[in-house]
């Protein structure tokens, strides 16, 4: 009994079989013809978008939409606060209240949602999307795409683009 669990891995799986049946030059020609790579490695990461509100109607929107309009510059609590003329304790518990997570998570979502953006549709040097999305060095950058996804901005930029040609 085999299973699968999403479309990519039914793929790979339908590949399997073929490889075991009829070898691998069948399955490799099948996966040229499908335009799918002949063999994954398995492990990779997930690449969902997260469920976290942009911004919207509620009492924290002026802020939301400020900061995304803001993302490459420091954004703290105050800068948030300050833009619905809320103190920083009642800016953080309102938005809490309005979108299930904290201000810092949150910001921290819609950097990586850019930097994301940024890796897939542009030629930006890593570098330069590190500073465009708010996350200042390379190191942050990588560090905070490593921990949500498990991968370097090269590779995520590989996985969703494949090697630039030049």
């Amino acid at each position: 009994m085999l299973t699968s669990a999403g479309e990519a891995s039914g793929i790979d799986l339908c590949l399997h079989m073929i490889r075991s049946d009829h070898g691998a030059a069948v399955a490799g020609e099948v996966a040229r013809r499908t335009i799918v790579p002949p063999h994954r490695a398995g492990g990779q990461a997930q690449y969902i978008p997260r469920g976290l509100p942009e911004s919207g109607p509620g009492p924290t929107a002026k802020a939301s939409a400020w900061a995304l309009a803001h993302l490459e510059q420091p954004i703290s609590l105050k800068d948030l606060a300050d833009q619905e003329a809320l103190s920083v304790r009642t800016f953080t518990r309102q938005f809490r209240e309005h979108t299930g997570t904290s201000p810092g998570r949150w910001l921290a979502c819609q950097r990586l949602d850019r930097a994301r953006q940024l890796l897939e549709e542009t030629d930006l040097s890593i570098d330069q999307v590190a500073a465009a999305a708010g996350f200042g060095t390379p190191a942050s950058l990588r560090q905070h795409l490593h921990t949500a996804l498990g991968v370097s901005p090269a590779a995520y930029r590989r996985t969703f683009r494949g090697p630039q040609t030049r």
